[in-house]
C-alpha cells in the first residue's frame, strides 16, 4: 500500500477513534483491546497507530515488564487485574495474561502444568470477570510469515534505531518457530470462544494490518457519533498588557541548530 493511500485512510480511522474516545468518556464505557502475535509480528505499530490521536488519559497502553519477585509469588492473573479499565477508559495490553500460554510454555518460564491449567481457566475468567462485567473486550492476534519475520529481525540487527526492538527473547523466538505455532493453536483451540473470540489479522504488510485493525475495532464498538459545535476563540484581554516577550529574552534558551 502506497503512504500517500495509507496516510489518508489512517486519519479518516483516526478521526473515527476520537468520537469513539468521547462516547466512551460520555457513556462511562469499559474497554479492553488484547494484541498478541509472534515477535515483529507488528503489534507496537497497530497499537501507535490506534492510539497516536487520542488522550492517554482514555487509551491506556500497558506493556507490563517482567514481573518482579513479589509478582511471581501472586496469583498469575493478579497484576494485569490491576491494570484494567476504570469507567470511561480503554486498556490496550501490548502483550497480555496470553504470555502463559505462548512466550512463557515456549521458554520454560512455566511448567507445562501450568500452561495447561491457565488454557482451561482463562475462559471462565474472561467471562466472568471481563464479559459479563459488561466490558467490551477485544483480542487480536497478529499473524506474520516466517520469511516476513525473519527480513523485520535482520532489520533490527542492523538498523541502530531499531536495535533496542531487538529483545532476549527475540532470536529464540527464530528457532522455535513451530514451538510457537503448537502453543499458538493450543491458545485458539482453548480459548477461542463465542463470548471472546480472538481477531486474526494478516500482518506481512504492516500498513494494511493497522487499518484493518482500526476499522475492525470501530465496527466492534457501538459509539455513536456526536456532531460538536465549532468552538469561538475569544479575544485577547489587554487590560494587562505588557511586553511578555521581553520579560523572558535574557533567560536560557535552547539554542538553535537549525535555523
Amino acid at each position: 500500500m502506497k503512504r500517500k493511500h495509507y496516510e489518508q485512510e489512517l486519519r479518516e480511522l483516526q478521526a473515527e477513534l476520537v468520537a469513539l474516545q468521547e462516547w466512551v468518556k460520555d457513556t462511562a464505557q469499559r474497554v479492553i483491546v488484547v494484541f498478541e502475535g509472534r515477535d515483529a509480528a507488528g503489534k507496537g505499530g497497530c497499537i501507535r497507530a490506534l492510539t497516536e490521536r487520542v488522550s492517554p488519559r482514555v487509551f491506556r497502553v500497558v506493556a507490563l515488564p517482567k514481573p518482579s519477585d513479589r509478582e511471581k509469588s501472586q496469583i498469575y492473573l493478579q497484576r494485569y487485574i490491576s491494570h484494567f479499565p476504570a469507567a470511561g477508559e480503554i486498556v490496550v495490553f501490548d502483550r497480555s495474561w496470553y504470555n502463559r500460554a505462548g512466550v512463557e510454555r515456549v521458554m520454560g518460564f512455566c511448567t507445562e502444568q501450568e500452561s495447561q491449567r491457565f488454557l482451561q481457566e482463562c475462559p471462565n475468567f474472561e467471562r466472568s470477570m471481563i464479559v459479563d462485567s459488561g466490558v467490551i473486550f477485544l483480542k487480536y492476534w497478529l499473524e506474520v510469515s516466517e520469511e516476513k519475520q525473519e527480513k523485520r529481525f535482520q532489520d533490527r540487527i542492523d538498523d541502530p534505531v531499531k536495535q533496542w526492538k531487538l529483545s532476549p527473547m527475540d532470536i529464540p523466538a527464530r528457532e522455535r518457530w513451530f514451538e510457537y505455532s503448537r502453543a499458538r493453536d493450543d491458545m485458539l483451540r482453548a480459548t477461542d470462544t463465542d463470548f471472546a473470540p480472538w481477531n486474526i489479522v494478516k500482518s506481512d504488510d504492516k500498513r494494511r494490518a493497522r487499518l484493518n485493525v482500526i476499522r475492525h475495532f470501530l465496527s466492534q464498538v457501538p459509539y455513536v457519533k456526536e456532531e460538536r459545535r465549532a468552538a469561538d476563540l475569544p479575544p485577547r484581554d489587554m487590560t494587562d498588557a505588557y511586553d511578555d516577550s521581553a520579560s523572558i529574552a535574557n533567560r536560557r534558551w535552547v539554542e538553535d541548530n537549525y535555523g
